[in-house]
């Protein structure tokens, strides 16, 4: 009797107040969905934050309301709201605070932007920067012990002033002399120096054991520790940058990888202020043993306005194969005494994983070498197996997943694993990754996109900014053609791997929001659906490979609010 009254209170209702009325409408272009129901639909009516109406031109009339603002796309292509599946929202910031090596094409242009940085600044100030990457030269340095470059240029244009240049991939960093000098770094430090390149990390050194001035993996905490804390005024003024950065690129939600627990509060507090302009899913680091702790006894923290979340847990099982740090089952083929090393005890992992899932959280552990790969993977299936109440749609994560062995392939899909990957990684790294793996390697067990999707897992796709520029279209770009961003070689890079349009689409959006638990409230355009959408120049799921990277972000929308517009 009460479900007959509540029907006929409801019909009444809608008799009296007719088709709500939207605050929204966006018609006149494709508009792609990701909702298999209905993969394209000439308009959308959003009424507060969320999809009330996808459909047809015709039908959209009925939601048109004195105040309703109409968007009209002109033509252009509107999707889902694309999702950053792995980045640094505070790195990302920075980059646009400290020295950007991103483009430098060689050595002595890195050192003339430092000379250019160092008569800007005072005697003793730090000068700090990150992108650059050897491998990415047009030519190599005159002077090279172990595939890097060595400090004494970049000390004589700085002999006063301490630098520290972090590598694109960030396992990796570049000091000069008077950096070493207050670290207290020198040929006499023999036994610092031996102790830290057999716990985590190496420093580079010449014949007679001079520091060559390039730290890898943990060693690189030797000079870091030295370097000032940016003030909280600095970080949230990056966090800012950053947030900006994503509305520029069309990007509606940030999985940030790895935050501390100052980062976390700057976040709250720019919540609580109604500052966010892009939606957040946090992964603390666990780095942190505290951090862990307290977040585990709290339990995860859902924001049912979609803000802010935190539910996850970052763990670093290797390195990057760039500083030949990604932990391998065989030997680097371009310098065989090493096979990468392990960055924490495979014991930790499994303690962790088994107290995330007690807690509620997710883990999601870097693993790029096809050893991290299958350490992980076993001790992801070691805890299942022991909890299996516990272990259900819990979708534990391997960020970037770059080096599988064949073997491994199925288990993520078998275990419910997320490989979130990178694949403008492939575009950045695949020219010369064949050097540190061979071809075989390469071929039969690096970026399997098809492979894994084949098998049944969800890829979750991104840049890990500011390794990479955070433009999705670039890595979109990638995605579907295996090409690096001057459309080399023809074909790709075994295309057999490549993803279609569609599934590219969908490791942006819908998959991106799966992994992290959130494919109900985001990542398609449907009723119901938060109204997060990217609108581009181009169409980017027909016109050709060779426009894909002319392709611009016309709009960002987030919440029914245009909070990014190109002029």
């Amino acid at each position: 009797m009460k479900n007959q009254l509540f029907i006929f209170l409801s019909v009444l209702l809608l008799a009296c107040t007719g088709t709500p009325k939207a605050d929204l409408i966006i018609r006149g272009g494709k508009i792609y969905t990701v909702d298999n129901s209905s993969p394209l639909v000439a308009a959308v009516a959003v009424r507060g934050e969320k999809i009330i109406f996808a459909g047809s031109e015709k039908e959209i009339e009925n939601f048109i309301g004195e105040k309703t603002k109409i968007v009209d796309l002109q033509g252009k292509t509107m999707t889902p709201g694309f999702i950053e599946g792995h980045g640094h929202l505070l790195g990302l910031g920075f980059s646009e605070l400290t020295l950007n090596l991103e483009n430098v094409k060689n050595y002595e242009e890195l050192v003339g932007k430092v000379k250019e940085a160092v008569s800007k600044v005072q005697p003793g100030e730090w000068i700090i920067g990150r992108g650059w990457h050897q491998e990415k030269w047009d030519s190599k340095p005159v002077k090279i012990i172990k595939g890097f470059q060595t400090h004494e240029l970049l000390s004589a244009v700085s002999p006063n002033n301490p630098v520290f240049l972090t590598h694109a991939s960030g396992h990796a960093g570049f000091a000069n002399a008077k950096a070493m000098q207050i670290a207290g770094l020198n040929q006499l430090s023999k036994e610092q120096l031996q102790k830290n390149s057999s716990d985590g990390g190496e420093i580079l050194r010449d014949p007679i054991g001079n520091p060559t001035g390039i730290f890898i993996e943990r060693a690189q905490s030797l000079i870091q520790k030295f370097i000032p804390q940016p003030t909280p005024e600095r970080m949230t003024k990056a966090i800012e940058l950053a947030l900006a950065a994503c509305l520029r690129n069309g990007i509606t939600g940030f999985h940030d990888a790895g935050v501390g627990r100052e980062t976390i509060e700057l976040l709250k507090k720019m919540k609580r202020e109604n500052k966010l302009s892009v939606r957040l899913y946090e992964m603390i680091s666990g780095s942190d043993h505290f951090l862990v702790r307290d977040y585990f006894n709290q339990g995860p923290q859902l924001d049912s306005t979609n803000w802010l979340t935190i539910r996850s847990v970052k763990l670093y099982s290797d390195g990057a194969l760039g500083s030949r740090g990604a932990w391998l089952l065989e030997s680097y083929s371009d310098r065989k005494e090493t096979a990468g090393m392990a960055l924490m005890s495979m014991d930790t992992v499994l303690k962790i994983s088994r107290e995330a899932l007690k807690a509620g959280f997710q883990v999601c552990t870097h693993a790029i070498g096809d050893r991290a790969n299958r350490e992980i993977l076993d001790r992801y299936e070691i805890a299942f197996k022991e909890n299996p109440d516990k272990a259900k749609d819990v979708r534990f994560r391997i960020e970037h997943a770059q080096h599988i062995s064949s073997q491994d392939i199925p288990r993520f899909a078998e275990l419910g694993v997320i490989p979130a990957m990178q694949a403008i990684h492939l575009s950045s790294d695949r020219p010369w990754a064949i050097d540190r793996l061979g071809e075989k390697r390469i071929k039969e067990s690096a970026y399997m996109w098809q492979a894994l999707l084949k098998s049944g897992a969800h890829i979750v796709n991104g840049t890990d900014v500011p390794v990479e520029p955070i433009n999705p279209i670039a890595c979109f770009f990638a995605s579907v053609t295996r090409q690096t961003l001057k459309n080399e070689p023809k074909g790709g890079y075994e295309p057999e791997e490549k993803m279609t349009r569609e599934q590219a689409l969908k490791s942006y959006t819908l998959d991106a929001a799966y992994g992290a638990f959130q494919e109900k409230v985001k990542g398609a355009v449907k009723q119901g659906m938060l109204a997060d959408f990217t609108i581009f120049s181009k169409d980017i799921m027909t016109i050709p490979d060779d426009q894909i990277l002319s392709t611009e972000v016309m709009m960002t929308i987030v919440g029914g609010k245009v909070q990014f517009e190109r002029k």
